[in-house]
């Protein structure tokens, strides 16, 4: 690591610590604290360190643009990812040529014309992080902690997971020419996501315990052993997850959004997320820095409660509850820094129902873009924000989506056969459920019979064609 370009410094008591200092579970000594990745030289606004503003935004769309042969290697096939093609801002390795990418980043910002109308918002987006390389966000972190490890000379890599983590590091695993090891919770992950971390080749074992219980155990297990953690308290992690805050500041010409929304599971997207948006402030590349908000499912919201009873300053850990299990983690490592991320940006942190989960996965399904559950979340918060007239008519919204629809087939079809939500749950919004369902019909095998479905269904308006 090249550490006369980055150190590390505790979110607790602040002290600094080189790279290669780290211990293995990327907790302070001194205190306990996670750790996050500072640049001395962009600290002074006149520092030799400090990149040029314009030559960057230059630089990186000419990259972006720029043609890329088959197999191209070296720095110009880094190019291509929404990752390193930013890597000034990410100088956390002796040669870029050890970095690992499947290309990710880049990925598309789709306008959200009929939930925006519903709204009455002017302006409202969709970062759909669901399109990367392994259909999760998680692939904007894990080639820049994979490319350490890779780097560092690590043979094993692991983490615990709730399953994009574990499709996402398997896979980079893979391409590095790494082992990885994966712990999840027996029978509480999605099947599309485990699937994905098997093929990839991981050792996955399932633990008769919750996500917060298996990152105990793999703590325990990366102590002892030289195994790279690649769990979010790993801080270059969230250095590469800071980058898609650089590409919606591209997207609108560095003028940021008003309100950027994000899911709130183990929190270091918002928490990188909130980091990428003030160095691109305090570097001088944006004249602002957006409202970041974090919304959690109601039967996972120990932040929620924090900031609720201590304003930030306490966590309870809960017994974690959701359906979204992208974000069914009740003591998440990354709290203090995502709490920061909400505090220092004016922001707010809410939560949402089943009920209001699953109709927002719905109504994002009728805009053409599919999602995982945890990621509608960020829709049906945005509803919250509107009608306690948080968010105004002419502010400029992102939904950060984090995951593919396919991640989670079965919560899809389970909505629209009417068997995902119990009748307490669904309770005071049937109307609602009702117009988004689109089950499959079994009819005869005739013309007659199928053109009788789609009159039926033309009757119904969006409801449910079931005959």
């Amino acid at each position: 690591m090249n550490d006369n370009l980055h150190q590390l410094r505790c979110f607790g008591c602040g002290s600094r610590i080189s790279g290669a200092q780290a211990q293995a579970d990327f907790r302070c000594a001194d205190c306990g604290e996670l750790f996050e990745v500072e640049y001395p030289g962009w600290l002074e606004r006149r520092g030799h360190d400090r990149p040029n503003p314009g030559a960057l935004k230059w630089l990186w769309r000419e990259r972006r643009s720029s043609g890329e042969a088959p197999g191209q290697a070296g720095l110009a096939g880094l190019d291509q990812s929404g990752v390193w093609r930013f890597r000034e801002v990410l100088p956390i390795l002796n040669s870029f040529g050890n970095a690992v990418t499947l290309r990710e980043g880049n990925t598309p910002l789709y306008h959200l014309p009929r939930a925006a109308r519903a709204l009455g918002i002017d302006q409202l987006y969709a970062k759909h992080q669901g399109m990367n390389p392994t259909a999760s966000f998680k692939d904007t972190g894990m080639t820049a902690a994979m490319s350490v490890a890779r780097e560092r000379g690590f043979e094993w890599v692991a983490c615990a997971s709730t399953g994009n983590t574990s499709a996402s590091m398997a896979a980079y695993a893979a391409r590095a020419g790494l082992r990885s090891l994966v712990l999840i919770p027996e029978g509480k992950i999605a099947w599309g996501k485990l699937s994905q971390a098997m093929d990839y080749g991981a050792v996955t074992c399932q633990l008769k315990t919750d996500f917060d219980g298996c990152l105990r155990v793999l703590t325990e297990i990366v102590r002892e052993h030289p195994i790279y953690l690649l769990n979010s308290v790993n801080p270059y992690r969230l250095e590469g997850q800071k980058t898609p805050a650089f590409e919606i500041a591209e997207a609108f010409d560095w003028n940021v959004p008003d309100h950027v929304v994000v899911p709130g599971g183990n929190l270091g997207n918002s928490s990188a997320l909130g980091k990428g948006f003030r160095e691109m402030y305090e570097l001088g590349l944006t004249a602002r820095m957006p409202h970041i908000s974090v919304i959690q499912a109601e039967g996972a919201n120990p932040l929620v409660r924090s900031l609720a009873a201590s304003r930030g300053e306490k966590l309870e850990p809960v017994e974690a509850q959701t359906r979204a299990t992208a974000i069914r983690i009740g003591n998440p490592a990354s709290w203090r820094k995502a709490a920061r991320a909400i505090q220092t940006t004016g922001g707010w942190c809410l939560d949402v129902s089943e009920a209001e989960i699953a109709i927002a996965k719905a109504e994002l399904g009728a805009e053409g873009l599919g999602c995982e559950p945890a990621s509608a979340v960020t829709l049906a918060g945005l509803k919250k924000l509107r009608a306690q007239g948080a968010v105004a008519p002419a502010d400029t919204v992102v939904l950060v989506l984090t995951g593919h629809t396919l991640k989670d087939a079965d919560y899809t079809i389970d909505f629209h056969r009417g068997t995902l939500l119990s009748e307490a749950e669904a309770a005071g919004h049937e109307s609602e459920i009702a117009g988004l369902r689109h089950a499959a019909v079994v009819v005869e095998a005739t013309p007659d019979a199928v053109l009788a479905a789609m009159e039926k269904a033309s009757r119904d308006g969006a409801g449910d064609a079931t005959a």
